[in-house]
């Protein structure tokens, strides 16, 4: 896992460390100067352009600057306020005019075509949450230190940054409470089949769908099937569906079908609740007692959301005293839905809040997914595209969630890890014409390639 630190932690850790301020801005600048070496392919002969500003980060590309002057490297430092509105020629600009502590607005001077690489954060970029004002220089390349930043993953900042690296220099961040997940991780998380497997050691109960929204159901079935689930049964509320022949199918009424979806929950190891279910009052007040009364852990989506969040008598939420993994899957809508209003611009700390109120973990969709708990541990995946942005996706995703968690692997992490394999799924398909039912098909592959050597999972 990356660490992820906010500019006030970041602060935080700087002060702590015990090297004085130097020392870290001397670190910081050879950072820079390896970046822009590799950035320029060789020094001989080179130009570089660095505007500077007056704080820490200017120190920073001034190091840089002398750096890279010693090298051979032709270097010109701009002043990031009183300096030309544009730069003339060179191989590179080197944008270190301001950093993680910025707030205001800044124009940038014109660079042309010339590659630019950011001191920690892209000039003019909000640290925490990604947003800016126009006139900010877009980076090829973004080196920051010790800890990603949570504004180069969100909003314009992800956009702004280019590839992002990570420098160390060499201080302290075992503290950080939020990371970014890597494959690495999702390979350690995601649970392989043991020798001894049987159907009914990963089995999930999905309880799904309604007249003109099968799909959800077959989507979020098949999801979990495919990522490993022994068994999977499906139950639509008054009605079959069309799904694959592997898929158990249990017919339940219309309403008050509680007891029918819950009559041998024991069996098995998760369920999932809420895709395309509909709301009517009658399928509300099934939701709501099914995830009271069932003995596993819950997977809640779609209309099952909104059901959770539908509390005609202002009782307490209903998942606080449940005593087993709750997940929430929501988008911003669905967040809004819960919370009474949308995701805060820092949506890690969104997530983390609802987390906390409801007593559940928080899958906050986005294309940075934030996946939190109500300990204010998070992680999170940007490994996704344009490509899960289509009608269905979080129903596959909602079964992915359901068959991590019938294994009994820790709640937050195989949570993390479904949403990083979704997110996985989406980059082997073709770059437009993605459909939901496509990501289905590419599950077995995505997870099979987290051990290439050929371990089972």
């Amino acid at each position: 896992m990356i660490p992820i630190l906010t500019p006030d932690e970041m602060a935080s850790v700087d002060a702590a460390a015990p090297e004085g301020v130097e020392t870290l801005i001397d670190r910081a600048g050879r950072a820079v100067a390896r970046s822009a070496t590799r950035l320029l392919g060789g020094t001989y002969g080179r130009v570089v352009n660095v505007i500077a500003g007056k704080g820490n980060n200017g120190k920073d590309g001034l190091v840089a600057a002398d750096v890279l002057r010693g090298r051979g490297v032709t270097v010109r430092v701009f002043d990031a306020v009183l300096g030309p509105a544009e730069l003339p020629p060179a191989d590179l600009v080197i944008d270190a005019a301001f950093g993680t502590g910025f707030r205001g607005e800044w124009s940038a001077p014109r660079v042309g075509q010339t590659p630019v690489l950011a001191v920690d954060v892209p000039s003019g970029v909000n640290a925490l949450t990604g947003s800016c004002r126009p006139g900010v220089l877009r980076a090829d390349h973004t080196v920051t230190f010790q800890a990603v930043k949570p504004g180069l993953l969100f909003g314009d900042g992800a956009v702004l940054a280019g590839q992002v690296e990570i420098a160390d220099i060499g201080l302290d961040v075992s503290r950080a409470t939020q990371h970014l997940v890597e494959p690495s991780d999702v390979a350690a998380w995601w649970p392989q089949r043991p020798v001894d497997a049987h159907k009914w050691k990963r089995a999930v109960r999905v309880v799904a769908g309604s007249p003109g929204m099968v799909g959800a159901a077959r989507l979020a079935a098949e999801a979990a099937a495919r990522s490993g689930a022994g068994l999977v049964k499906l139950s639509v509320p008054g009605m079959d569906a069309r799904v694959r022949s592997e898929i158990v199918q249990q017919r339940i009424p219309n309403f008050d079908w509680v007891g029918d979806a819950l009559s041998d929950i024991a069996r098995f190891g998760s369920l999932v609740i809420g895709p395309g279910l509909g709301r009517e009052e009658y399928t509300i007040a099934s939701v709501r007692q099914t995830i009271v009364d069932a003995t596993v852990p819950v997977v809640i989506d779609g209309d099952g959301l909104f059901a959770a969040a539908w509390d005609a008598d202002g009782a307490a939420p209903l998942f606080v005293d449940r005593g087993l993994p709750t997940v929430l899957t929501p988008h911003d809508g669905e967040y809004t839905v819960l919370a009474g209003g949308p995701p805060a611009a820092d949506r890690v700390s969104a997530a983390r809040q609802l987390a906390a109120d409801l007593g559940c973990i928080v899958l906050l969709k986005g294309p940075t997914t934030v996946v939190a708990d109500p300990t204010g541990r998070a992680l999170l995946i940007d490994r996704g595209d344009e490509r899960l942005a289509t009608a269905g996706t979080g129903d596959v995703l909602s079964g992915m969630i359901g068959a991590v968690l019938a294994t009994g692997a820790p709640a937050l992490e195989g949570v993390a890890a479904a949403a990083w394999l979704h997110a996985d799924a989406a980059t082997r398909s073709t770059a437009t014409g993605t459909l939901a039912g496509d990501l289905v098909d590419l599950l077995p592959q995505t997870i099979s390639a987290l051990h290439p050597a050929g371990g089972t999972v």
